[in-house]
Parts: structure tokens; C-alpha cells; sequence
């Protein structure tokens, strides 16, 4: 095992500081890896990896950063580079809207074939029902139909029951 050889220029109460002042796992354990080293607690990264329970080359990622940046580059929080959303904010937005709207949509399929008509979006059913069920909190059940014979059906009942109207049982 290598101990690894870096400079650190923070004091350890700065670095004990800034660990406190963070809310973000990461960013914490990037501060106690070097915390670490600083300390002389730890010598290596793969120490370091199997105390933070993370890979050994995540950590090293983490030591360039502090290398080529210094604190600044281990403090902030960079966006992620993910792939932007099938449906822009401001289409969810209006959607969200037209939820809200007394006639709404009856069902997701409904949905789907507003996103089409007035953005020109095709967007799979999946994709629709998780954006409503899971981040709109938003349900589209509709009773089922119902056959006329369900729908006489207790009407039939009362009519043919044996207790009339006086015989209450109350």
C-alpha cells in the first residue's frame, strides 16, 4: 500500500468547520477524507474507501479535485449532467393546470394525445403515468361504467323487499 501524498493547506478546525456547515453526504465525506489525511489518521485511499464504504478511485477523483482546485472544488455542488426531461417545465406546469381544470383528462392515454396536439410531443405511457402518479400526485380513475341492470338493480330490491315503509327497524 502507497500512503498518498497531498498538501493540505486548511487547518483541521477549518475542515472540521466546513464538514459541520454541510448538509450533503457527499460533500461530507469528500471533507472527511481529507480531514483524514490532514489528521494522519488515515495514509491511504484505499483506507479511506473502505471507511467511507465507496471506491478507491472515487476517492482518488476526490484528491485531483482538491489537487487542481483546492476546498472550493470539494465545497461545490455540481448539477448533474443527466439528460434533460422529456417534458419541459413549463408543458408540466400547464399540465398541472389543466389537471386542476373541472374537466381534466379521463385518462392517461388523454393525456398523451394532449401532449401530442398542443406540443407535439410523443411521449410513451410509462413516461406520462409516472409524471402524473409519482411527481403531480395526480390520480385519473374513473368510475366504470356500469350496466343499466346494476344501476336498477336496488331500486328492484326495495320495491320487492318484504319491509315496507311502516316496518322500520329501528
Amino acid at each position: 500500500m502507497m500512503t498518498t501524498k497531498i498538501t493540505i493547506l486548511e487547518t483541521e478546525e477549518d475542515l472540521k468547520n466546513f464538514m459541520s456547515q454541510t448538509s450533503d453526504a457527499t460533500i461530507k465525506n469528500k471533507l472527511q477524507a481529507i480531514y483524514w489525511l490532514k489528521t494522519g489518521k488515515v495514509l491511504t485511499v484505499t483506507q479511506i474507501a473502505d471507511l467511507l464504504n465507496c471506491h478507491r478511485v472515487t476517492v482518488q477523483r476526490w484528491l485531483n479535485t482538491y489537487k487542481n482546485q483546492g476546498i472550493k472544488g470539494i465545497i461545490i455542488k455540481k448539477k448533474s449532467s443527466g439528460r434533460p426531461r422529456k417534458i419541459a417545465p413549463e408543458i408540466v406546469r400547464k399540465l398541472e393546470n389543466e389537471l386542476q381544470d373541472c374537466e381534466g383528462f379521463s385518462s392517461y392515454q388523454e393525456v398523451q394525445k394532449w401532449l401530442k396536439v398542443f406540443y407535439d410531443l410523443n411521449v410513451k405511457y410509462p413516461t406520462v403515468y409516472k409524471l402524473l402518479r409519482y411527481k403531480l400526485k395526480a390520480k385519473l380513475k374513473v368510475p366504470r361504467p356500469r350496466s343499466l341492470k346494476q344501476e336498477k338493480a336496488p331500486e328492484e330490491f326495495k320495491k320487492n323487499s318484504n319491509l315496507s315503509s311502516s316496518q322500520n327497524c329501528h
